[in-house]
């Protein structure tokens, strides 16, 4: 009676090495078909940079989430941790050389498109898809580790592909470096910087958390020579490093946007303070260094407005000069004939 051999079970967590080769086609560009494959990329990254740009440009969500599930920016990006997880010096360094391109791409041709559009209809306060873009904070950061993370378990796992898009989603690539061109391109250097930092922050995480998850899946050990061992270690030291790089301006912002929120809420309660035995109500007010710009809505007379500003100074703990807008409060009633 001859004994049967069994497959080796493979662990619900862990990775499956009979997908391995289906796994790196769809990661890597390479072999026969490489040039096709390259010129579908820069295809959808063209459509996806003209539906972002123009789909941020007129305060479109919808019209930038559409963009983001056609980008494919993220495939390189997956690429490249894959190889530094499985040790594959070569294979990251093209990954990551197309991912360079295509950041190259998206720039240059959202600001050509940017520059067809007349500046009177671009604005970087009250557009929300520009504004929410070029001050990201540490929310920022910890979202694109979930994303990344979940990427990358996607990725690895064939019978859930189709959820990829909803990652696609989660993580802005293609819009963030949208907002980089149209800010270039209407000289908007701090905006530019800002959108940057969010694509970076994007990048990083993406090449971080997505390398830690499949080494905990065991991609690694499909490839463990010391070489590669070697290159996977400091291929993640440096993502590692990526994220330190990012997290030191964001926690800035972070810092400084919560303390402008506290000023504000503490600026407001002075306010109010000082309207008491008014008809007024506080409409909004705003605190900067050293402006704190006050509207109020009512009629009567009001208090010597350099009250106002001892109480916000004193609040404050700093000199602050106060500019006061007061909008009449007009009412009337209509008389049944």
């Amino acid at each position: 009676m001859s004994a049967t051999t069994l497959p080796i079970p493979v662990s619900r967590l862990g990775f499956d090495p009979d997908y391995l080769p289906a796994f790196e086609d769809k990661l890597f560009i390479e072999g026969v078909q490489a040039g096709r494959r390259l010129t579908n990329f820069f295809t959808l990254l063209l459509f996806a940079t003209v539906i972002a740009t123009y789909g941020v440009l007129s305060d479109s969500t919808a019209t930038v989430i559409g963009a983001m599930i056609v980008a494919p920016l993220m495939g390189p990006i997956m690429a490249t941790t894959v190889a530094v997880v499985m040790g594959s010096t070569q294979r990251a360094l093209r990954s990551f050389a197309l991912v360079i391109a295509g950041i190259f791409t998206v720039i240059v041709f959202s600001y050509l498109l940017a520059w067809v559009v007349p500046d009177i209809t671009i604005s970087f306060t009250s557009n929300g898809e520009i504004a929410s873009r070029i001050n990201p904070g540490l929310y920022a950061l910890l979202t694109a580790l979930g994303a990344g993370a979940a990427g990358a378990f996607i990725t690895s796992r064939a019978e859930i592909a189709d959820s990829m898009g909803g990652v696609a989603i989660a993580i802005s690539l293609v819009p963030p470096l949208c907002v980089v061109g149209i800010a270039l391109q209407q000289g908007e250097l701090g905006a530019a910087k800002g959108a940057m930092l969010l694509f970076l922050t994007n990048f990083f995480a993406i090449l971080l958390a997505g390398g830690l998850v499949l080494v905990v899946l065991g991609l690694g050990k499909l490839a463990a020579t010391r070489q590669q061992v070697l290159v996977r270690r400091r291929g993640l030291a440096l993502f590692a490093a990526g994220i330190l790089f990012v997290t030191f301006p964001l926690s800035l912002t972070a810092y400084n946007s919560i303390t402008r929120t506290t000023e504000n809420k503490i600026a407001t309660v002075e306010v109010e303070k000082w309207l008491e035995g008014t008809s007024y109500e506080v409409v909004r007010v705003v605190v900067g260094d050293r402006l704190v710009i006050t509207s109020v809505e009512g009629s009567g007379e009001l208090k010597p407005i350099q009250d106002l500003a001892d109480q916000l100074a004193t609040a404050l703990g700093r000199p602050v000069v106060v500019n006061l807008l007061t909008i009449p409060l007009q009412s009337s009633s209509s008389f049944s004939p």
